[in-house]
C-alpha cells in the first residue's frame, strides 16, 4: 500500500451522513485525518478475521495494525470492530465504512486503469459478467474481434446466471457490466439496461444429423428423437412445450436435461441428438460449433438481450469500446421472424 493518502477528494459529506446518520466536521476532523492506508488495513483485518493474520498478509507489525484501527475509530468517534475470542468482526459502523471503502478502492482502481488507457489506448482491462449462452456466442465474438484490434486488452469474465451477476457481482463492482437476457433480470434502481437485440430460441442439430438435410420438418416427426433440453423452469423449455402443444402433441420426454452448452454441443456433434440454443449463439458461433438450425418454427416470443451497468457510473475506456463493438455486432444479427 502506498504512503498514506488523504481522503478529502474521495469521501464527501453526503457519504459520511449516509453512513453514520450525522454531519461531521469534515475539513477540521475527517478530511485531514482519514487515511487510505488505514482504510485498507481495516478491510484486510475484516477479510482475515484477525489483526495478527492481517499483519502477516500486509507485512507490517500487529501494533501497527492496531494503531491504524484505533486512529480510524478516534477520527470517526465510533467503534468499528468487535473483538471476540474467535477474532474480530465489523460493527454496524464498521460495515458502513467497509461499504463505502470498497467503492473508493474500486473507483481508484478504475482511475488507474483509465490513466493507463490514456497513456496507451491499446491496453487495459475489463471485468464483465455474462451467462453461459452469451459466453459461448455473442461475448466471445466481441472479445475476439476486440483483441484482434487491440492485442494488449485483457478481459476478466465472470460466468453465472443473470440474477447473480446483477445482484451480487455488479452491485459490489466485481464486474463493470454484464451481458444477458434482459427479462432474466429483476428491476433494480441502481442499474440500467441497453437492449442490443432480440434473442430467439432455436432448435438445432449437429452437422452430421440426418435432420439438417431436410428442408421441412414437422414437430410430430421429432416426438421420438433424443432431445437435450434445459430445465423445466427455463424460457427455452417453456417455448419447446408450447411448440408441441400448438401442434396438438404432448411434449416428448427429454433424454438429457442440462443448462450446460458445452455438454449440449458435445452431444449434438454425434449427430444423434436435437437441442435448443439461443439464436445469437447459432448466428455467430454455429459454424465453429458444428450446429445448424432446423426448419422448425418456435413460438414467437423472442426476448431482448443487452448490456446492464450501474446507473450514473461512467464506463472505463475499455468498457466503452466493448459496448461500441457489441452494438456493432448486434446490428449484424437478423431480427427473429
Amino acid at each position: 500500500m502506498p504512503a498514506p493518502y488523504n481522503l478529502l477528494v474521495l469521501f464527501s459529506n453526503e457519504t459520511i451522513t449516509k453512513s453514520f446518520g450525522c454531519t461531521m466536521q469534515w475539513h477540521e476532523r475527517i478530511g485531514r485525518r482519514l487515511k487510505l492506508r488505514d482504510l485498507h488495513i481495516l478491510m484486510t483485518v475484516v477479510q482475515c478475521g484477525s489483526m495478527g493474520r492481517a499483519a502477516g498478509l500486509l507485512a507490517i507489525s500487529q501494533p501497527a495494525v492496531s494503531k491504524a484501527i484505533s486512529d480510524l475509530e478516534t477520527t470517526l468517534k465510533v467503534k468499528l470492530l468487535d473483538r471476540t475470542g474467535q477474532g474480530v468482526e465489523p460493527t454496524l459502523y464498521g460495515q458502513a465504512v467497509l461499504k463505502w471503502g470498497l467503492t473508493i478502492f474500486n473507483d481508484l482502481k478504475q482511475s488507474v486503469a483509465e490513466i493507463e488507457y490514456l497513456a496507451d489506448p491499446t491496453r487495459g482491462e475489463l471485468r464483465l459478467g455474462c451467462t453461459e449462452p452469451m459466453a459461448a456466442g455473442f461475448v466471445s465474438t466481441v472479445i475476439e474481434q476486440l483483441t484482434r484490434q487491440h492485442p494488449k486488452l485483457i478481459f476478466h469474465v465472470t460466468q453465472a446466471d443473470s440474477g447473480t451477476l446483477q445482484n451480487r457481482e455488479l452491485k459490489t463492482r466485481n464486474i463493470e457490466l454484464l451481458v444477458g437476457r434482459i427479462p432474466d433480470l429483476a428491476p433494480a434502481d441502481e442499474t440500467e439496461a441497453e437492449v442490443l437485440f432480440n434473442e430467439p430460441i432455436v432448435a438445432v442439430a449437429g452437422v452430421r444429423s440426418k435432420w439438417v438435410r431436410r428442408r421441412k420438418i414437422e414437430w410430430a416427426e421429432l416426438s421420438d428423437e433424443p432431445w437435450i433440453l434445459p430445465p423445466s423452469n427455463s424460457i427455452g423449455m417453456a417455448l419447446f412445450t408450447e411448440a408441441f402443444r400448438n401442434s396438438n402433441l404432448p411434449p416428448p420426454q427429454s433424454t438429457v436435461v442440462a443448462f450446460s452448452l458445452q455438454l449440449t454441443t458435445s452431444l449434438l456433434a454425434t449427430g444423434r441428438y436435437i437441442g435448443l440454443v439461443p439464436g445469437s449463439m447459432l448466428r455467430v458461433s454455429g459454424d465453429r460449433l458444428g450446429i445448424k438450425a432446423l426448419p422448425l418454427k418456435m413460438p414467437v416470443r423472442a426476448g431482448p438481450a443487452g448490456i446492464v451497468k450501474l446507473k450514473n457510473r461512467m464506463l472505463s475506456p475499455v468498457g466503452q469500446i466493448f459496448v461500441e463493438k457489441a452494438r456493432e455486432l448486434a446490428r449484424l444479427l437478423p431480427d427473429p421472424d
